[in-house]
């Protein structure tokens, strides 16, 4: 089996694709558009791609694909802790004449005031992404450079961590999604910490009280929504559709007649999947 996941190398998302399907072929794609074609095409079976950081808040292209390709559905959901950790060549001894830092601006921003006390004066460099650093600190064994990146990076390209995590915030996750273009639920033999049920919703139009009454239709079946987010049709101005995911197990009449309950009032509902939630190690 064949699966997509947004790269490069080492990035989380392939640890988070490596512990999902640790016995597949496993294929980076440059960016998540790329992953859902992938999936669309037939070329791989299954991708794995990032829904939403604790910290940077939810990766609207990954809704915005979700909604633009109606084959698509979720199979599970996957958290993983962010870590991040300072690294150097192993040729080079002391850190403490280190030149220049990269990374990803995101985790930059996320270990600011770590490398702030710690490095005051050591420029820092924004780089593609934390996978790309650590490579580019491989690739030059004479240049006393770090990179900030996760401990997968640090193995795969061979290099020594010299300070572990120094995020600056310690409640740093990153929700990922498995998708594919059929509705079969996914197994492996970790154990899940819980199922969703996720629903693309369209109100027919902007008028008061539209969302009042999609709210209803689960606040009165005491559904306990996760969470409901808007995105912009990208039509005009109060256009918008609405990702919304539901907490537990299916149940057949609960769920059917809330969807038909929501078509009933003239809003659209594409049906994303039940799926199973399991937390990672990072």
């Amino acid at each position: 089996m064949k699966i997509a996941f947004l790269g490069p190398e080492a990035s989380f998302t392939q640890l988070t694709a490596t512990q999902l399907f640790p016995n597949e072929e496993l294929i980076p794609k440059a960016n998540i558009l790329d992953c859902f074609l992938a999936v669309q095409n037939n070329e791989v079976d299954k991708a794995v791609v990032p829904l939403e950081n604790s910290i940077e808040g939810t990766v609207s292209m990954t809704l915005d694909y979700l909604y633009q390709t109606p084959e698509i559905k979720v199979e599970a959901e996957a958290v993983m802790p962010i870590a991040h950790h300072l690294m150097i060549h192993p040729g080079q001894e002391n850190d403490a004449q280190i030149e220049k830092i990269y990374s990803h601006p995101q985790a930059l921003a996320q270990s600011f005031h770590f490398l702030n006390d710690k490095y005051p004066d050591v420029p820092k460099q924004d780089f593609a992404s934390t996978a790309a650093a650590a490579k580019r600190v491989s690739e030059n064994p004479d240049r006393k450079i770090a990179a900030v990146a996760n401990k997968f990076a640090a193995n795969l390209y061979g290099l020594k961590v010299i300070h572990e995590n120094i995020h600056d915030v310690e409640e740093n996750h990153t929700r990922f999604i498995v998708i594919s273009k059929t509705e079969n639920s996914y197994e492996n033999e970790m154990q899940s910490i819980g199922k969703k049920t996720a629903l693309l919703i369209t109100l027919p139009q902007d008028h008061a009280g539209g969302l009042h009454q999609v709210l209803s239709v689960f606040a009165w079946r005491n559904m306990n929504l996760s969470k409901i987010e808007s995105r912009t049709l990208k039509t005009k101005l109060g256009n918008y559709f609405f990702f919304v995911t539901v907490v537990g197990g299916w149940d057949d009449v609960l769920y059917i007649n809330s969807i038909d309950e929501l078509r009933a009032i003239g809003a659209e509902v594409k049906f994303l999947g039940n799926y199973k939630e399991f937390l990672l190690e990072s």
